[in-house]
């Protein structure tokens, strides 16, 4: 072996011993647990080699090493090449329990309750954007006045519904027939879609739109506005990191559940995350937000076919057992989308 791959295995053992046992790791222990064929002054110049180059760090004098958040992304970086699935069987919904009673939301609180309670840490689900899902049949309902009920059929037979508080008030009569426009000219598009043309076409040609079409483009202003502000999203298990002050410091965790309360702030910084990536993990610092910079994230995506509708994932300590949640989250996000797809 040679003296780099050396160097490799020793940054992999030292992050794994952390993890185990959360404590500084000695090249001691490294020799005498993963029997590398060389002594222990040699792992102590890989380790102060690690260390020069900010991998590891020394909580303090004569004590072993930890690694960084630098080092723990070469350790995941590596996890990635193995093949790894989940070490425990995820239970999930079989037959479309959820869907078949046309209850989305209750489906993703389960799905975020799995991830919590299969990882012991906090799981979350992102729930999709309405507007940016093509539509088959599109219902608005009046609730009271400034607040409108979007009831959504989605081209695979899901229904989504969204309570959209409004300035724009109307009677139930003219959103029957916005939602008639709408179904009539826009079937198989989103809403992002309506309102571009219409934002695009009702200029040029005023006098041809009548007066609720107008007042449709103010109550979707008035639904974009809101939707970007208030990201949907699903948390449970906040209750486990209580159990686990001894990976934070106590002003960081207070901070961390401040922000997980304020759930559109985190679905906000959550939805920045979304992308074609299988499984992405973000690591302390990499977060770029002070808060949380003591954990870790874990998350996918899910969808139908080629089209992403939320995230989903974990967040918890950065010393999670990163070979079993990354396996997990992948696992939980595969088995959403075919729930999902197999409604169709």
């Amino acid at each position: 072996m040679s003296s780099k791959e050396t160097d490799k295995y020793v940054l992999y053992y030292t992050v794994e011993s952390y993890i185990k046992a959360g404590k500084p790791v000695s090249s001691r222990y490294i020799r005498e647990h993963y029997h590398l064929e060389v002594s222990s002054a040699t792992i102590r110049n890989m380790m102060l080699k690690l260390e020069k180059d900010g991998f590891l760090y020394q909580p303090h004098t004569s004590a072993g090493r930890l690694p960084t958040d630098k080092g723990l992304r070469s350790y995941v970086n590596k996890i990635f090449e193995e093949a790894v699935v989940p070490e425990e069987k995820v239970n999930f919904p079989s037959e479309k329990t959820y869907l078949k009673k046309g209850d989305f939301n209750s489906l993703l609180f389960y799905v975020s309750k799995t991830l919590s309670e299969y990882s012991n840490n906090i799981g979350f689900v992102l729930s999709p954007d309405i507007s940016k899902i093509n539509f088959y049949h599109i219902r608005l309902i009046k609730i009271s006045e400034g607040k409108v009920l979007i009831i959504l059929i989605t081209s695979y037979n899901l229904v989504l519904t969204e309570i959209v508080r409004t300035a724009t008030y109307f009677t139930q009569d003219e959103l029957d027939r916005a939602s008639y426009y709408i179904n009539e000219n826009f079937r198989g598009r989103n809403l992002v879609f309506v309102r571009d043309y219409l934002n695009k076409e009702v200029p040029m040609a005023r006098k041809r739109f009548e007066k609720f079409i107008r007042k449709l483009m103010g109550f979707l202003k008035s639904y974009f506005n809101q939707e970007d502000k208030e990201k949907g999203i699903f948390l449970e298990g906040t209750s486990n990191l209580l159990e686990k002050t001894e990976f934070f410091q106590m002003d960081r965790i207070q901070s961390l559940f401040k922000n997980v309360e304020e759930r559109a702030k985190i679905a906000k910084f959550l939805s920045d995350f979304i992308s074609l990536d299988r499984v992405k993990v973000l690591i302390g610092s990499e977060m770029d937000l002070p808060e949380i910079s003591d954990c870790s994230l874990v998350l996918s995506h899910y969808g139908y076919r080629r089209q992403i509708l939320g995230s989903l994932g974990i967040i918890g300590p950065k010393r999670i057992p990163y070979k079993n949640i990354i396996p997990l989250v992948d696992c939980v996000a595969k088995k959403l989308s075919e729930t999902i797809s197999s409604f169709h």
